[in-house]
């Protein structure tokens, strides 16, 4: 007889789950941009091994029990996989012939990390041809010459993993109401953000490009088709913010009333942002956070004309 499946706030707040953690940026971000540093080295390794994919869907990390992981990527009849283990504070690298290394997460300059990293890949038969520098970021400095970005504080490093943990989830079950065609819930190491992205099926207008360190070409792709996307980042004021944007913006879009109280239209970004420490602090964090997504699609949904009817399905 089967079991029957548990009602979902069973499993959400089942006793042992930890809370949304505190973030407050200015504690670790000295640490936060050397591990933005470190994520990028191991994305350029995806990068280079991984057939295209729309959008650079083969490029983003994936949230695991653990941390963060490429998932399994192609080299030659064998698989590969790195992942950052944020308990155990290593980035474990393994291959599906049985071979294994292990880089510490500790404080290091991206330098020595970078160097690390590259004698594993080759201590394992890999060689990897990466443009070894950074994107998306205002000064891009080279991987081999980087000893700018050189902290690691353990404990806040497992608090941002716990935060990906829980935004995970809650992106998950948006993500999981539409229809349509839809990005997974996936970390982009460009700008260090969890992000999940809708389409409505229409081609959008060729992107302007100008993002730091980014070919315009880049972002074209990115761009490609119609879309609303959300996420969060660790990033800017407090505890970071959660966000929502479309591309294109439809008019109007910037005015919507969003929800829940505290969100807003930050006309710099070109994005709503809802707070981290808004969440966190709530009754009940997912809800406040889901009434955030789906308030802000529906923004880019009505007025940008999608048809609603197909691509979207009721669901908790």
């Amino acid at each position: 007889m089967p079991v029957p499946f548990p009602a979902r706030t069973a499993f959400v707040n089942a006793p042992g789950g930890e809370a949304w953690p505190e973030l407050e940026v200015a504690r670790w971000q000295e640490t936060r941009d050397t591990l933005h540093m470190w994520t990028q080295v191991v994305g350029k390794v995806r990068l280079a091994l991984m057939p295209m994919t729309n959008h650079w869907w083969q490029v983003p990390l994936y949230v695991t029990a653990r941390g963060l992981t490429t998932s399994l990527m192609p080299v030659g009849r064998r698989g590969l996989e790195l992942t950052f283990d944020f308990d155990r504070h290593l980035l474990n690298i393994r291959t599906t012939d049985g071979g294994e290394r292990q880089v510490r997460l500790e404080p290091r300059s991206v330098a020595d990390f970078y160097a690390e990293v590259m004698g594993r890949l080759a201590e394992l038969a890999v060689q990897v041809d990466l443009l070894p520098r950074p994107v998306e970021v205002p000064e891009a400095i080279p991987f081999p010459a980087d000893e700018r970005h050189a902290s690691y504080d353990p404990e806040y490093v497992r608090r941002f993993w716990v935060s990906l943990v829980h935004a995970h989830r809650v992106l998950s079950r948006f993500r999981a109401r539409f229809l349509g065609k839809a990005s997974p819930v996936h970390f982009f190491w460009g700008a260090f953000d969890l992000a999940v992205t809708r389409f409505s099926g229409r081609r959008a207008p060729r992107h302007p490009g100008g993002v730091p360190n980014c070919a315009d070409w880049v972002m074209r792709e990115a761009y490609s088709h119609e879309l609303s996307s959300s996420g969060y980042w660790p990033g800017g004021a407090e505890e970071g913010s959660f966000y929502a944007y479309a591309y294109p913006e439809p008019p109007g879009f910037r005015d919507w009333p969003v929800q829940p109280p505290g969100a807003g239209y930050d006309p710099a970004l070109g994005e709503f942002l809802l707070p981290y420490r808004l969440v966190r602090r709530s009754e009940d964090p997912d809800e406040t956070l889901l009434s955030f997504l789906q308030s802000s699609y529906e923004a880019a949904a009505v007025l940008g004309g999608w048809d609603r009817a197909s691509l979207e399905r009721e669901m908790a």
